[in-house]
């Protein structure tokens, strides 16, 4: 379970979302998220699977890497779909007990799940195909504005690119924990919930410890090298929009309209 979490790690290939600015990137990937909430038919899911899968396509990551990280939120969804199942009112098709299963509530359930499963999906698109650091500096070239109002944009983006380039560090950590306590007799899979819990202990105090550990380290080298962020400071690599991210709004920009008309219209 700890190897399929696949939200910060980047796949380094050679294709054309690669090299879209990583604004474009993320303001696609926002509208992607709105466009599937605006969706809500058939035919509108159709769209977004056929516009998802062709990015996946041209994205050049394997297809196997992006579903495996839909694995750490299974339990997530499994809980999404039974309680919209059976507490959603309307027509009862099933009925045992209190428990009722509705028409109404399998639409619903489907629809959740569909968007849920996209959403995480489309997610990892876009941490799969750019660099911490890229992530970092789109953002906050996206947030600058706010910079007008006292909003710390340099020190928000700093702290999502710490975290991001943190996860798979500790989830390297967590593995090297969990083999060293199973090696010494730890059972993490036996047993009812609360015995799981209590086996969690011995990985999470020294996890915790690792990672207060590995912060102190990066504040203390971080403090050495007298950093600081700000408009004063620049970039190695400075952004800069070319053809391919214009051509990319302005499909993301055709595609968001069809999901408005979609559900406008109510196909």
């Amino acid at each position: 379970m700890i190897r399929d979490i696949t939200i910060g790690q980047y796949y380094p290939a050679d294709s054309l979302i690669h090299k879209l600015d990583p604004r474009t990137k993320l303001l696609g990937t926002l509208m992607f998220i709105v466009s599937v909430f605006a969706f809500h038919t058939f035919w509108g899911y159709l769209v977004a699977t056929v516009f998802l899968g062709s990015v996946i396509l041209i994205s050049k990551v394997p297809v196997k890497f992006i579903f495996k990280g839909l694995k750490a939120i299974f339990v997530l969804l499994l809980f999404t779909i039974v309680f919209n199942i059976i507490l959603t009112p309307g027509e009862v098709l099933w009925r045992w007990g209190f428990i009722k299963v509705t028409k109404e509530g399998l639409v619903l359930a489907g629809r959740m799940a569909i968007r849920l499963i996209y959403l995480v999906i489309g997610s990892s698109i876009m941490t799969l195909t750019t660099t911490p650091n890229q992530l970092t500096d789109g953002l906050e070239r996206q947030l600058r504005p706010l910079n007008k109002i006292h909003v710390p944009v340099h020190e928000i983006a700093m702290m999502m690119s710490i975290a991001l380039r943190f996860i798979p560090i500790l989830l390297e950590e967590t593995d090297k924990i969990m083999k060293a306590q199973i090696a010494r007799g730890a059972d993490f899979e036996n047993g009812n919930l609360i015995q799981k819990a209590k086996n969690m202990v011995p990985l999470l105090v020294p996890l915790f410890i690792s990672a207060f550990r590995r912060a102190n380290d990066l504040a203390m080298a971080m403090e050495a090298r007298c950093y600081h962020g700000g408009d004063d400071r620049t970039q190695m690599k400075p952004l800069k929009y070319a053809g391919r991210d214009y051509a990319a709004y302005g499909i993301l920009t055709g595609y968001l309209a069809i999901a408005i008309l979609f559900r406008v219209v109510g196909i």
